[in-house]
């Protein structure tokens, strides 16, 4: 067990301090094989509780020619433009004559970098694939609950290999549907070029059929961390509120979109306003299509071992409108022998080079890791 010292969290003070796709609208397969991992790794088990594919996030519908899957040299940006333009008229925003009282980060970056921790023991495979036709899998921790602005920290140790998506995000959870159903979603990606980079992104799309292309506000170039993501743990938050989103490493604030930076001509494109969806706050480890993105995955960097994105606890603010400070509403150290279900699900569904499995999110001495893994496919029936 790791031993964290977490000093009291004080309002006070300092600073406030995210690709595309979150899910593949597949539905999820009932034939994978059992894992030949330490940790089992299968298809969806109808006896095992998770989240309902019929709700599970979807990928992005982007024309061919701007499509990152059809056109692997390109990055699957939509509308690159970042035009500053303040809306004008009165501030619509509750509350936008109080001052905003920021959460001090200082107590949880110290819980994150100087915490005494359990031995990281990296995963291994019980018996080596070795049929030379395999299947991947990946895994999502996916949050059971909505919110509606806040700020949301994780200490993590991420993944970077070639195709790789190791992340953090928050996500409408109808997005998907397309159709009437609008997009909301904040990221933050550590991508497959290497873990010194990273990617903050807002992704929005307005809720009219005939549009069928989201707006992205990916960062370019990436972030770089000055440090490598995949070596040790590091605190990554984001905060949302009606004026702002911000992304930040360490404490440190690496930006900040506000009301009335607009991006293309739809409805969304004020996408801090457009942000008005409740959104669950979700983990996930996968593989892209998309090698101009990420770099191409082949999975011979599976062969040995699998790869874990390991977390070592979450903490989630809510936020106050009216009086625009922040409240922490709970935290999760992954201390028991399983998932607190009054927080979180895991994820069963394809999505783009991977199938999703409950079983690659597991709970072992004070972590929370997802697992990127290799099998052998099964059998042509």
């Amino acid at each position: 067990m790791k031993t964290k010292f977490l000093l009291p969290i004080v309002a006070l003070g300092l600073f406030a301090a995210c690709s595309d796709d979150s899910s593949s609208p597949s539905a999820p397969k009932t034939d994978i094989p059992a894992a030949t991992d330490t940790v089992p790794v299968v298809g969806p088990d109808p006896a095992n509780p998770v989240t309902d594919p019929v709700t599970d996030p979807a990928t992005p519908v982007t024309d061919p020619a701007t499509d990152p899957a059809a056109n692997p040299g390109l990055d699957p940006v939509v509308n690159p433009g970042t035009d500053p333009a303040v809306t004008p008229g009165t501030d619509p925003v509750p509350g936008a004559d109080v001052v905003e009282t920021p959460v001090d980060p200082t107590a949880s970056v110290n819980a994150c970098l100087s915490a005494t921790r359990a031995p990281i023991v990296e995963p291994t495979y019980a018996a080596v694939p070795s049929s030379g036709n395999y299947a991947y899998y990946g895994a999502e921790l996916s949050g059971v609950e909505q919110f509606k602005y806040g700020r949301y920290e994780a200490c993590m140790k991420m993944v970077s290999i070639p195709g790789s998506v190791s992340s953090m995000f928050l996500y409408y959870d109808n997005s998907w549907m397309n159709g009437d159903e609008p997009w909301n979603e904040i990221d933050i990606e550590v991508l497959g070029k290497g873990g010194t980079m990273w990617q903050s992104n807002i992704i929005t799309r307005e809720g009219v059929p005939s549009i069928k292309k989201n707006t992205s506000s990916e960062s370019k170039p990436l972030h770089e961390f000055g440090f490598d993501a995949t070596e040790s743990f590091h605190l990554f938050a984001m905060t949302w509120t009606p004026e702002y989103v911000a992304w930040e490493i360490d404490g440190v604030e690496i930006r900040r979109d506000t009301l009335g930076i607009t991006r293309g001509t739809h409805a969304d494109a004020d996408q801090v306003a457009f942000l008005t969806k409740d959104q669950t706050l979700r983990f996930n480890l996968w593989a892209s299509k998309s090698a101009g993105w990420v770099g191409a995955f082949t999975g011979d960097e599976l062969a040995d071992a699998p790869k874990a994105q390991w977390i070592d606890y979450v903490r989630v603010y809510s936020y106050d409108t009216a009086t625009k400070t922040f409240t922490e509403a709970w935290t999760d150290d992954f201390e028991g022998a399983d998932l607190n279900r009054n927080h979180w699900a895991t994820g069963n569904w394809e999505m783009e080079k991977v199938n999703l499995a409950p079983e690659n999110v597991v709970v072992e001495n004070g972590y929370c890791k997802l697992l990127l893994t290799r099998a052998d496919a099964p059998a042509a029936e």
